[in-house]
């Protein structure tokens, strides 16, 4: 079977930095195992696969390693694709999900996606990750993830993780979100998942919905402006709406092309 590839830099306006994923459009579902190992195969954090059913876009999301329940950047890939690729006729894009409908709008080629808020709560840290750690955090809280939260931006961007430690922990589909208020942003973040081919995430979406609740009660700002401070860093704008999670960002096609699965 011949399918299409489209790999594009999420939550960027330059290529090369932002986070990269692949996107799939297919006609019906292929098994998983087939889904999973062609996001083996594209060795990027996610690769999206998605149908187009009238106005409902079918959408799932794979890892090298397992299905997500929710990925922001690989979501903002499929819109651009949509829009930038395959023409797609409306500007506001409903996705079907595993938890409901997932809905993003394009606006002058940038991408706004309404997620479900993820407030954390006061937690404890497992020893395995606090072993794992360079720095020990002020605070800790977890909703979906871990969040770590340091004193200043530049104590995040030192973080270095001794992964022989942090592979002991299994959290699926979760990870560690380490961030701190920032130096010319309202927060920065990094994000890293134990077990996983790649170690930090560039730029991770879902973690938003849980950064952007937080930061907003701790700020008291709705609307924040955010780096994640990968190597590759991304740029987001950030909306607490209650219950929901507003994400705008900037995405680039790095490449197109056709690949086989027999």
């Amino acid at each position: 079977m011949q399918l299409n590839l489209f790999q594009v830099d999420a939550f960027t306006d330059t290529i090369f930095s932002g986070n990269p994923a692949c996107v799939v459009p297919l006609q019906t579902w292929l098994p998983v195992d087939t889904m999973l190992a062609i996001a083996r195969e594209n060795a990027v954090a996610e690769t999206a696969f998605f149908i187009l059913r009238d106005e409902i876009i079918d959408l799932r999301w794979f890892t090298p390693e397992i299905e997500m329940d929710l990925c922001g950047h690989a979501t903002l890939a499929a819109a651009h694709v949509l829009q930038a690729h395959l023409h797609y006729p409306q500007k506001t894009m409903q996705f079907s999900i595993q938890s409901g409908i997932l809905t993003v709008w394009e606006s002058e080629g940038s991408y706004t996606l309404d997620l479900p808020s993820r407030p954390p709560v006061a937690s404890e840290l497992p020893s395995i990750i606090r072993q794992s750690l360079n720095k020990q955090p002020k605070e800790v809280y977890q909703a979906r993830d871990f969040m770590l939260v340091y004193e200043t931006e530049q104590d995040v961007l030192d973080i270095t993780i001794d992964r022989q430690t942090f592979d002991q922990i299994n959290i699926d589909p979760g990870g560690v979100i380490v961030t701190a208020p920032g130096n010319h942003c309202d927060f920065v973040s990094r994000f890293f998942t134990p077990q996983a081919s790649i170690l930090e995430d560039p730029v991770t979406g879902s973690a938003h919905c849980t950064l952007t609740p937080f930061w907003s009660k701790r700020l008291g700002k709705k609307t924040l402006t955010a780096q994640q401070v990968s190597a590759r860093l991304g740029k987001l704008l950030c909306t607490d709406n209650e219950s929901r999670v507003h994400l705008q960002g900037n995405a680039r096609t790095y490449s197109v092309g056709t690949f086989w699965t027999v």
